[in-house]
């Protein structure tokens, strides 16, 4: 107890060390709701957060905007970046930083202008005329449409993409041929109110179209290029066709079933050994307790592991209350520490319980195993450091491997193990607070 309150007390001096020195970070709006909408003349000097089913943006933010929505349309200014997810996405204003989006219909509007590099992923792009990008664009998306002007560079991974704009760098196109056939992009978008254009499959350049840099696509066949449309030079590179894959043999599946095992066996060992020559009493002490309560540790076994992600679940809600809370408070810095601490947390907690599920919970039932069959037929052989563990790893490795059942044995000595863990740990608090 002295230990745990010399803890806190340090915690609670660092805590109001950071409250009297911690400069004020830039705070930032939330909004949400059913229609939120930013009118025009509104001026937002920070960055503005925004969830909403529909959102509207006429006004100006000086900072970024993140929104997430079903339509979200951007008519006003914003200054920052500007990352939005959802439906559909349609901007006409100006976004004078970079602007990252996601959602099935995206439309840059004839109005919209972009200062930095866009980001797009989605069902649909549309760069509408008069549209201009002045920096790069990246997109990946079942149909691309670029009619408006693109000052950086364009790369584009997409199942059909017609070029009808100026872009003044180079173009790369890995386009979905249209020889290979499958449905159109337009079965899986989404009903809505907004006109999205329909681009036939496969990679198409209209005649008013003027690139600037060089030009590299991937297409069986070579395309329509009209003249004086390429100013640099133009490379078509062969789909790549992935071969079919080679069923393997029953030769082959039981070789690979026999490497499996064997490896199985021999990570097992090792790790047991390991773990016998630095924790032997730690190891006797959870094989009493398979042994002693078996049903209990089966038992427990359940609980700890919906305890587990229990825990997993308090972390992530305690480092994003607490990023929220001191974010709100304009204190960045502790909101920083309280995440990166909580992420380190998940880390180290999901690590610990993949090694004791992988292989602490079946190196103590093999062990316990080898011991009980080893002690009907040579006692002597019982209490060796090596074999029990050799030969209760061998069976609960092939029992594991068993096609059909070996899933259902792999859980319920994960079960198991995880009980004995679980009873060792709640007797040894005991034992302490006792004392």
């Amino acid at each position: 107890m002295k230990t745990l309150s010399k803890i806190i007390s340090i915690f609670s001096l660092i805590a109001l060390l950071a409250l009297a020195f911690a400069t004020p970070a830039r705070a930032f709006d939330g909004r949400s709701g059913d229609d939120v909408e930013i009118k025009a003349g509104e001026v937002i000097e920070d960055d503005v957060y925004v969830t909403a089913n529909n959102f509207t943006l006429e006004g100006t933010i000086k900072g970024d905007l993140v929104v997430f929505g079903q339509t979200i349309t951007i008519n006003g200014t914003v200054e920052g970046d500007l990352i939005a997810a959802g439906q559909s996405i349609i901007i006409n204003g100006t976004v004078k930083d970079d602007a990252r989006i996601a959602g099935a219909l995206l439309q840059i509007g004839k109005t919209a202008t972009i200062g930095g590099d866009v980001v797009a992923a989605g069902a649909s792009l549309e760069a509408q005329t008069g549209s201009a990008v002045d920096g790069e664009l990246v997109v990946g998306a079942g149909q691309t449409l670029l009619e408006g002007s693109i000052t950086g560079d364009v790369l584009a991974g997409t199942g059909a993409l017609e070029l009808n704009g100026e872009f003044g760098g180079d173009i790369n196109a890995q386009v979905g041929d249209p020889e290979a056939g499958g449905p159109s992009p337009s079965m899986y978008m989404p009903q809505s109110d907004i006109d999205f254009p329909t681009v036939k499959p496969g990679f198409s350049i209209a005649e008013g179209a003027k690139i600037k840099g060089n030009l590299e696509y991937t297409q069986s066949k070579d395309i329509k290029i009209p003249a004086n449309a390429v100013s640099g030079k133009v490379t078509r590179t062969m789909p790549v066709v992935e071969p079919a894959e080679v069923q393997p043999t029953p030769a082959q599946k039981t070789m690979t079933w026999t490497f499996d095992l064997l490896r199985a066996i021999v990570t097992l060992i090792v790790f047991g050994l390991l773990l016998g020559w630095l924790a032997p009493m730690f190891t006797k002490a959870l094989m009493e307790k398979v042994q002693t309560q078996p049903a209990a540790s089966l038992g427990w076994g359940l609980v700890a592991y919906a305890a587990f992600f229990f825990a997993i679940l308090v972390v992530v809600v305690a480092m994003i209350a607490g990023g929220v809370l001191f974010g709100v408070l304009t204190l960045g810095g502790m909101s920083g520490t309280i995440i990166w601490v909580g992420i380190l947390a998940l880390f180290a907690m999901i690590v610990g319980f993949v090694l004791v599920t992988s292989f602490l919970t079946k190196i103590i039932v093999a062990w316990l195993g080898g011991k009980l069959i080893l002690a009907r037929v040579n006692p002597a052989l019982a209490e060796h450091k090596v074999w029990p563990l050799v030969l209760g790893v061998a069976i609960i490795a092939l029992i594991v491997a068993l096609p059909y059942v070996g899933w259902l044995f792999g859980v319920l000595i994960m079960f198991i193990g995880l009980g004995a863990l679980w009873i060792w740990g709640r007797d040894l608090w005991q034992t302490r607070k006792a004392v």
